[in-house]
């Protein structure tokens, strides 16, 4: 599991799939999150504007990061 430091008190998801490097663009994070694909804390999530704050674990494909 990899752990990311965010330095605000949250962070939408479809931003944070573009700070942690998964994705180039946001409109690639949207799909994937649309289909289903993305994982919050053990749940798929279908909201790109999802808050994640510090403890909120997210999963993509076989990565997991962690929220700091």
């Amino acid at each position: 599991m990899k752990e990311i430091k965010i330095n605000t008190e949250f962070i939408k998801l479809d931003s944070f799939l573009k700070w942690c490097g998964e994705f180039s663009q946001g409109s690639d994070a949207k799909m994937f999150i649309l289909d289903g694909l993305i994982k919050v804390n053990g749940e798929v999530e279908l909201r790109r504007g999802r808050k994640l704050r510090p403890g909120d674990v997210v999963e993509f494909e076989k990565e997991s990061y962690k929220i700091i």
